[in-house]
């Protein structure tokens, strides 16, 4: 195995900026992960996972998650999401409050196939 084999414990702060805390080979196996800050109004951008499965825990506020063009979920404190490979999303603060949330990439089918 490439990647470090030992265990992490980051700790999230309180910034409003965007907090790294995977990086990837050699620091995992080929995960990325990151604490996001969106201020009311704000949008992470519209991006796409490519050949990445992605996961968002949602820790405070609450928003929209925009897939593609046209549907639109609602997420927030308490809900997890996930979004799989090759699809087009953003995500949008639409309360008073920030929306806080973790994401983790993983190469898809890289992992937990035998």
């Amino acid at each position: 195995m490439a990647s470090s084999s030992r265990v992490l414990v980051i700790d999230l702060n309180d910034s409003r900026e965007y907090q790294r805390l995977l990086d990837g080979d050699p620091q995992t196996c080929g995960m990325r992960s990151g604490r996001v800050y969106l201020a009311p109004g704000q949008s992470c951008g519209q991006h796409s996972t490519e050949n990445h499965e992605e996961l968002l825990v949602f820790l405070m506020g609450q928003g929209e998650l925009l897939i593609g063009e046209k549907d639109t979920f609602q997420v927030g404190q308490g809900k997890v999401s996930y979004i799989p490979p090759n699809t087009v999303h953003d995500v949008i603060n639409t309360g008073a409050d920030p929306l806080i949330y973790v994401y983790c990439v993983v190469p898809a089918g890289s992992l937990g196939k035998e």
